[in-house]
């Protein structure tokens, strides 16, 4: 199972990840914290303080076209969101 999907990456965590040393996951949803702790640490080699989850329900969307009006829903997503020790970081765009 893939624990660490992909990393969240926005203007939101960008700041919050300078001030408070936060970096944000989107994560399996059967993922328990120490699995998402194990995970990150194993890949990125820092320290792991604390972390938060939180599961968002997929939004609604409908769509209206000539045939007619088509309507779903975007698929739910767990949000881990995590604490790195003081000094440690992790630089997602440093192979770019």
């Amino acid at each position: 199972m893939i624990i660490l999907q992909k990393p969240l990456v926005t203007e939101k965590f960008t700041a919050i990840s300078e001030k408070l040393n936060k970096v944000s996951f989107i994560v399996a949803k059967t993922a328990t914290k120490t699995e998402i702790k194990k995970a990150v640490e194993e890949l990125y080699s820092v320290n792991v303080i604390n972390i938060n989850t939180m599961i968002y329900a997929g939004k609604s969307k409908a769509r209206f076209t000539k045939r007619g009006h088509f309507s779903g829903r975007k698929p739910s997503f767990k949000k881990a969101v995590i604490t790195l020790q003081e000094g440690q970081k992790i630089d997602f765009f440093q192979n770019i």
